[in-house]
């Protein structure tokens, strides 16, 4: 008997019910990458910035989430995923308040860079739980519910950004300082949510981990599960990097490090992080730039809720390469309209369609092949490797777009990144291989060389 075909409704509810509560740590990584956009215009002002002080300190989050996921990936293997999102919300919590009373610059940046530690760990443990608590046949859709939490962190930002941006010199304070309130109540979720049944069955604890699974999928799941973990190689409670050079472990950490490259380096998140710079270009006012930031994050959000009604059913390499193909054809669109001094308003319908495109594409399902790709005995450890390399290239980016835009004009990188998301098409199209429907003790196989 099929194991998808004993899932009941209310159990699928109860996945679906912690998969949310979970995901919250994707509202924390949309709230601080997107509260800096409307701080951005007031922080320039105070701090004095120029462009490589405001790459800088733009950038100073992805660092810190770098080293998030060393220490996520140490913490959950070692101790649970639970307890490692339970310390992500405090961190999350404890450097919002902290960056809203910051007196200087370098205060403020040692503040977001801790800000980023605790979004580097959530970022990299909210997916990875949710995959490990899914059935196969709706894991696509509950790790994309990650995806859904970080865009809605987004929206609901920019608009309270947008609310605020009136309220005088010291209104980016109360930005920064309301990232306590999601960061309290997701530490009060993960308190509720029970350990992952894989990390349990992996670690010795069998009757607790198959408690969970009959919670979440009934006996059948729960039997079939137990049984993939137990066929499938023996985990190892001291797995090193070089675990993931063995040859059934590092076709897919290439394929892993690759997309989450490729993810940052397409280029978006300059419109989410810049998109002040972007329409200050062609003549917009404030209010127009922040009104802007509030249009990305409700596109944003309708389609990534088409992205997670689409990633069980058509798959995720032809939405990535649909994506990629795309955001090419798009950003050589938007580099024409700055270069030739278009309208604001011609300009945000070509800005919304790229994001509507990455929103149903590389951000979804970027997230989902990282969090199922990886064989059990090494996901700890393969996922924040990954997602270093992923902060990693975040890092260059938003550092780099104020030092280019100011050389080249704000035009030149969109010709850059137009290059890059080619690159992504060929890299996708060549090495990447369909895992819908496939259990994750399958996936052990998908990415073996043949």
């Amino acid at each position: 008997m099929n194991a998808a075909l004993t899932t009941s409704s209310a159990k699928t509810h109860y996945s679906l019910g912690i998969s949310f509560i979970s995901a919250l740590g994707g509202y924390l990584f949309g709230f601080d990458f997107a509260v800096i956009s409307g701080a951005l215009p007031l922080l320039r002002g105070i701090f004095g910035l120029n462009a490589w002080w405001e790459g800088f300190m733009t950038g100073s989050l992805a660092l810190g989430c770098m080293v998030g996921c060393v220490v996520a990936g140490k913490l959950a293997d070692q101790y649970g995923r639970r307890p490692a999102l339970m310390v992500a919300a405090g961190i999350f919590a404890a450097s919002s308040v902290w960056m809203a009373l910051s007196s200087s610059l370098s205060i403020f940046m040692l503040a977001r860079f801790v800000a980023g530690i605790g979004v580097g760990m959530a970022s990299m443990l909210s997916p990875l739980y949710i995959a490990e608590v899914s059935p196969a046949e709706i894991r696509g859709r509950n790790v994309a519910i990650n995806q859904l939490t970080i865009v809605i962190g987004i929206l609901i930002t920019n608009l309270v950004n947008y609310a605020l941006a009136d309220n005088g010199p010291d209104a980016w304070r109360w930005m920064f300082g309301l990232g306590a309130v999601p960061s309290v109540a997701f530490l009060v979720g993960v308190i509720w949510l029970p350990e992952s049944p894989r990390w349990l069955l992996q670690n010795g604890h069998t009757a607790r981990g198959t408690a969970i699974l009959q919670r979440i999928g009934g006996p059948v799941f729960a039997d079939k599960t137990v049984a993939d973990v137990n066929s499938a190689p023996a985990g190892q409670t001291n797995v090193s990097l070089s675990t993931l050079l063995e040859p059934g472990i590092r076709s897919a950490v290439g394929v892993g490090i690759g997309l989450a490259i490729f993810q940052q380096l397409c280029g978006i998140n300059v419109v989410f992080n810049y998109t002040s710079t972007i329409f200050e270009t062609v003549g917009a006012n404030l209010d127009r730039q922040l009104f802007e930031t509030v249009a990305i994050g409700l596109v944003n959000l309708v389609f990534t809720v088409v992205a997670m009604w689409q990633v069980d059913r058509l798959g995720r390499k032809p939405l990535m390469l649909t994506g990629a193909i795309g955001l090419t054809v798009l950003y050589v669109v938007i580099a024409m309209l700055l270069q030739n001094g278009a309208t604001a308003g011609l300009l945000s319908v070509f800005v919304l369609l790229a994001i509507a495109t990455y929103a149903t594409s590389l951000a979804p399902v970027t997230w989902v092949l990282i969090s199922e790709i990886f064989p059990n005995r090494v996901r700890g450890l393969a996922s924040s490797v990954a997602i270093l390399a992923l902060w990693g290239s975040y890092f260059v980016l938003v550092f780099t777009f104020p030092i280019l835009a100011e050389t080249l004009g704000t035009y030149g990188p969109f010709w850059l990144y137009a290059a890059i998301c080619l690159i992504g098409f060929v890299f996708v199209l060549r090495n990447v291989r369909e895992t819908k429907g496939k259990t994750l003790e399958e996936m052990e196989d998908v990415f073996r060389p043949h």
